[in-house]
């Protein structure tokens, strides 16, 4: 295993000492860096505050500033953040509003915002992703998996928090959003978690996994490698028929690297996806391809996919300004 490591143990705290010092204007470090949150806070909105397992990075402390989240709670690598952690989180950035749980669909990760917030001293909602088309049941999830569009919901209810909508708007549009976006990925490695040393799970040089979770838990099936068309066809297909998607529909089409990705396979994958989708009748109508949810340092992707409404679209291209998105 070659990685760019101190040591294990204090991988973490030096992570996130430095991102809070290269994004200083955006972001600072709680207490004992049980999360990360806004630097300049608006205690009359809504505040967002999501989390989980570090590893996905830039999910979900990237994510974090005007626009999308006021705060993060990050958990050690592929393990849910603590209850004291969230609850601290919730309450130090929380105004009149409320405070909106953003919580992807894990076993552990729903059990600690739940204890979360019924200790928290702020009024709390949640809101549960659970995007993920590839299987109904895994390893770390009862019903399918948050996963990319996790994203999504954070930025689309990010906008909407900060144009002042209440507690109630932002959960009925946390749960719109979820309910129009599906996700598939693909691996072609797996990844390698520091703690053990090794890779989570071993596939030849001619196989893959399709619909991969982002913790490295099987999906549908081990297939032989094939070419980006036909997996770009496979993954298109299963969300586009899961989301029921009609002729006609706008949609935004996330490219998501799992960490160890080339961009310009990015790209690539993002061109066969449009066409397929496109021939379905589907018009992408914003995009966006990067490395946002990933998985360490595996090789692979997903497509996620969202079919938007007036004010979906709205409030996607409303201003953002994060470590990891600005526009």
């Amino acid at each position: 295993m070659k990685k760019f490591i101190n040591s294990v143990d204090g991988m973490l705290a030096e992570s996130l000492d430095g991102l809070a010092s290269a994004h200083a204007d955006i972001i600072t470090l709680g207490p004992e860096r049980k999360f990360v949150r806004r630097r300049e806070l608006n205690p009359k909105k809504v505040a967002l505050v999501s989390g989980g397992g570090s590893g996905h990075e830039p999910l979900h402390a990237g994510f974090v500033g005007h626009g999308m989240l006021d705060a993060a709670c990050p958990g050690q690598v592929f393990t849910s953040p603590t209850p004291d952690q969230i609850a601290e989180a919730a309450q130090a950035v929380a105004g009149d509003a409320g405070v909106l749980l953003i919580v992807k669909n894990y076993a552990g990760d729903r059990m600690n915002f739940e204890m979360a917030a019924e200790v928290a001293e702020c009024r709390t909602a949640t809101v549960i992703t659970d995007d993920d088309v590839a299987v109904e049941n895994s390893t770390h999830s009862i019903g399918r998996r948050g996963v990319a569009g996790t994203l999504i919901v954070e930025k689309i209810v990010g906008a909407a928090a900060e144009k002042g909508v209440d507690l109630a708007g932002c959960v009925a549009l946390g749960e719109r959003v979820n309910a129009r976006t599906r996700s598939m990925g693909v691996a072609l490695t797996s990844c390698t978690v520091p703690a053990a040393g090794t890779p989570t799970f071993t596939l030849r040089e001619d196989e893959m996994e399709m619909g991969v979770g982002i913790h490295g838990e099987p999906g549908r099936r081990r297939i032989k490698l094939e070419q980006a068309d036909a997996i770009a066809y496979e993954l298109t297909s299963a969300i586009a028929e899961d989301l029921d998607a009609r002729d006609g529909a706008d949609a935004l089409l996330l490219v998501n690297g799992f960490g160890g990705t080339p961009t310009i396979e990015l790209y690539l994958m993002y061109n066969a996806a449009r066409r397929m989708l496109e021939k379905r009748g589907l018009r992408i109508a914003r995009s966006l391809v990067g490395s946002f949810v990933t998985s360490l340092d595996m090789a692979g992707c997903s497509l996620t996919l969202s079919l938007l409404d007036a004010e979906m679209t709205a409030l996607w291209d409303d201003p953002v300004r994060t470590a990891a998105l600005k526009w």
